[in-house]
């Protein structure tokens, strides 16, 4: 295979599609999702068979655990996969949205009108469902999807990009509109991120090298997030029953997502009393606990932290301990070395929590909830096609309006500039 001419024949494609997708109506697109929904649930036993072949060859690769979570499906993850495009079907449809429109002192009116972005790249390691994420939310949002799985999970992906073309031919929309790259050669990934005469935007899902390795070399602008070193604080006027349960959950629930809590922060008036409780459930959890030299005085079981270690995105069973003396500490030490995803507080005091929500400079900031909750599907977006800690364009879960932009419509009856 000639990787360059395959590229360049799947970005013109790609383009043409998305000129049918933007003009789309609602119905038709919903249909082509609910259709693609109950398919996954037809094809269950397909896709688990399917995903366990990539199973087998990654664990026979040596693939670590974390990665191989990713990469599972389950019964119950292929039925959240239809739920999640059934409930982007249920959404609003954003495209052809006006707002914002005001009448100037010349008489035309000037509004926004909410559009596709176009085309849109999606790089992404392990997860097969991030192929049916971004292609619902591509298609509800009018776009054309070019998706750039992980040659770990290359059966089930296509398996997957079966049951989508299936949904799109139903609701008479072109399947170029989603297009899952066939081949695992890495040199595929470099074709997409910079064919900028196709694609209009790169969102890469993964590892920090696959995000580091894009951000570099594309010449296409790029949704995205590094890390996801997310923080729990316990705040001097915490409830102790909340915080065993929210950093329970956020700690324990999944170890290899990017919400998954990597650090805790505890207010040194109450560390004497939670902490060793908390401690003790962390430890029960098969949590490794690296800790300050307060946390070591503490909790026996601690391990001395490096600075290293409050930067560090585990993905594992260990988890970052810092005693701080109050609200202002645990702020300025989370917008010195969070990446920006997602920061918790639990606390029963109102006026802190309106500190922390504030002042915290992260794509998601929660007050007395799960770091877990830092999702698509949570937020009630139906799905999600990544989660972005950049400042421009989206920020946090990126879901139906992230994948638009706005044009300036003007409406007049005549007038000429004077």
């Amino acid at each position: 295979m000639n990787i360059k001419d395959y590229m360049q024949t799947i970005g013109l494609q790609a383009r043409a599609a998305s000129r049918a997708m933007a003009k789309a109506d609602a119905k038709t697109k919903n249909l082509a999702l609910t259709t693609i929904a109950q398919a996954i649930i037809r094809e269950k036993s397909a896709l688990l068979a399917a995903n366990q072949l990539d199973l087998d060859t990654a664990k026979a690769a040596g693939m670590e655990t974390a990665m191989l979570d990713r990469l599972s499906l389950t019964e119950k993850s292929i039925a959240t996969m239809a739920e999640g495009l059934q409930e982007i079907a249920a959404l609003h449809d954003p495209i052809g949205e006006i707002t914002d429109l005001k009448y100037r002192p010349s008489g035309i009116q000037i509004g926004n009108m909410r559009v596709p972005l176009g085309v849109i790249g999606i790089i992404y390691e392990a997860r097969p469902n991030v192929t049916v994420d971004a292609a619902g939310l591509c298609i509800k949002s009018g776009n054309a999807a070019i998706l750039r799985g992980g040659s770990e999970a290359i059966h089930c992906n296509q398996a997957l990009a079966k049951l989508v073309h299936e949904g799109l031919t139903k609701a008479g929309l072109p399947i170029a509109a989603v297009q899952v790259i066939e081949t695992t050669d890495r040199a595929a990934v470099g074709e997409l991120i910079t064919m900028k005469q196709y694609v209009d935007v790169i969102i890469p899902r993964g590892g920090k090298g696959l995000i580091e390795r894009v951000s570099n070399e594309a010449r296409i602008p790029v949704i995205k997030h590094l890390d996801g070193n997310c923080h729990v604080y316990v705040d001097d006027d915490a409830d102790l029953v909340k915080a065993l349960a929210i950093i329970k959950n956020s700690k324990t629930q999944r170890l290899g997502t990017c919400n998954t809590a990597e650090s805790l922060l505890i207010a040194r008036s109450v560390a004497k009393e939670m902490l060793p409780k908390i401690a003790q459930m962390l430890i029960t959890e098969g949590i490794e606990i690296r800790g300050c030299l307060e946390t070591c005085a503490l909790v026996s079981d601690a391990k001395p932290a490096t600075d290293k270690d409050y930067y560090a995105e585990y993905l594992d069973a260990i988890i970052s301990s810092k005693v701080v003396s109050g609200l202002d500490e645990a702020i300025t030490h989370i917008n010195d070395h969070s990446s920006q995803h997602t920061e918790a507080i639990v606390t029963e005091n109102y006026t802190k929590a309106r500190q922390f929500l504030r002042e915290v400079d992260s794509s998601s900031v929660m007050v007395n909830a799960s770091t877990r909750f830092a999702d698509g599907f949570e937020y009630g977006l139906g799905a999600e096609i990544g989660i972005s800690t950049d400042k421009l364009h989206a920020r946090g879960p990126v879901g139906l309006n992230g994948l638009t932009s706005v044009k300036y419509i003007v409406l007049g009856d005549g007038q000429v500039r004077a």
